[in-house]
C-alpha cells in the first residue's frame, strides 16, 4: 500500500481525519484491485516520495497468489476484493524497536506521532483485525500465531 500515498492535492485535514483516509484506497481500488478481480493485467502508478507525483506505469500479470500488503490493505471499501487476509499485530515495544533501527531520530519520531496514531485510529474504526482470516501476534522477532 506504499505505493498509494496521497497526492499532494489530496492531503486535507477532511482526508487525514477519514479512518484509512492518509493511502488512495481508490485508485488502488481502480487501478489493482479490480483489474485483478476480473484476471486482467493491471497497470499501476506508485507514488514516488522524491517526486510527490506518480511514477511511470508498471504492470502486474494476474496469478494464481498475489499479495496484498500494508497497514491500510484492509479498507472496508477494498476488504471484499480478498480470498484470505492476514493481520500481522506487532507488540508496541517490538514496534518501537524495529522502527527505530531502520530509521533516523527524526523519521521514528514522525512514526511515533503521526503514523502509528493515524494507523491505531484507522484499526479501531474499521475493525480491521477482526474481519480478518488469521492474526499473527508478533512478541518477539520469532513470532506467534493466534
Amino acid at each position: 500500500m506504499d505505493d498509494f500515498f496521497l497526492r499532494p492535492e489530496q492531503r486535507t485535514p477532511e482526508r487525514y481525519a477519514e479512518a484509512g483516509g492518509n493511502v488512495d484506497w481508490e485508485r488502488f481500488l481502480e487501478e489493482v484491485l479490480k483489474p485483478l478481480s476480473r484476471g486482467v493485467t493491471v497497470s499501476y502508478r506508485k507514488f514516488d516520495c522524491s517526486s510527490m507525483s506518480l511514477a511511470e506505469a508498471e504492470q502486474i500479470v494476474p496469478a494464481r497468489l498475489v499479495i496484498v500488503e500494508g497497514a491500510y490493505s484492509m479498507h472496508p471499501e477494498l476488504a471484499a476484493y480478498y480470498d484470505f487476509s492476514v493481520f500481522l499485530d506487532i507488540a508496541p515495544k517490538l514496534q518501537r524497536e524495529r522502527i527505530l533501527r531502520r530509521n533516523t531520530e527524526e523519521k521514528a519520531q514522525r512514526f511515533f506521532h503521526e503514523w502509528i496514531p493515524m494507523e491505531r485510529n484507522y484499526f479501531e474504526k474499521t475493525g480491521a483485525k477482526k474481519r480478518c482470516d488469521m492474526v499473527i501476534d508478533i512478541v518477539s522477532d520469532s513470532g506467534r500465531i493466534s
